[in-house]
């Protein structure tokens, strides 16, 4: 038993020593600072996300990044009424993998917000609460991923930081021509 005890220590600080270095790596990248500003990022999702795309703005919008990671729907669409199915699943694996996991604690924290403080909620919060209450737990989860795969893109591709009340000048903008 000691020995195992002693394989999982050595295993602890390998790891230990692995998340030093990824976190010693973004501390000079910019790109990997303001991707870990949005809700469901971390270390290894930012440096992952980095590593892997580059440059985001080989992809034309955010769907087409969110695609390219396997997290839009399938269409089988005809006579122009469209049919949507499960997610793709084509593309990357693992970012695919971690990002779905960010969504899963962010879900999770959300609906234990809703539950405790209920009139506290973002726009982004209530738009999850009642996305699960329609849809259910697991595509949710994959609707918070694909969002967050857009706004990765987003602030990947334009060099912005997290705005998470971004929508706010953008709805004022646009109210005073709509009226």
């Amino acid at each position: 038993m000691q020995g195992v005890r002693d394989q999982l220590d050595a295993l602890d600080a390998r790891i230990a020593e692995c998340d030093r270095q990824i976190a010693a790596q973004q501390a000079d990248d910019a790109a990997a600072r303001r991707a870990r500003e949005l809700p469901g990022v971390g270390l290894l999702t930012a440096d992952a996300v980095v590593a892997s795309v580059g440059d985001a703005t080989m992809f034309h919008n955010g769907r087409q990044f969110a695609a390219w990671l396997g997290l839009t729907p399938s269409q089988h669409s005809s006579g122009g009424k469209p049919k949507l199915g499960c997610i793709t699943r084509r593309g990357d694996d693992y970012l695919r993998t971690l990002l779905v996991q960010g969504a899963r604690s962010v879900l999770t924290a959300t609906l234990r917000k809703a539950r405790n403080t209920p009139e506290a909620l973002t726009r982004l919060q209530q738009w999850i609460v009642t996305l699960n209450a329609r849809v259910g737990y697991h595509k949710t989860l994959v609707a918070i991923a694909n969002k967050h795969a857009r706004q990765l893109w987003a602030v990947l591709a334009k060099g912005e930081a997290y705005n998470p009340e971004a929508w706010r000048q953008w709805h004022d903008s646009v109210e005073p021509s709509a009226s």
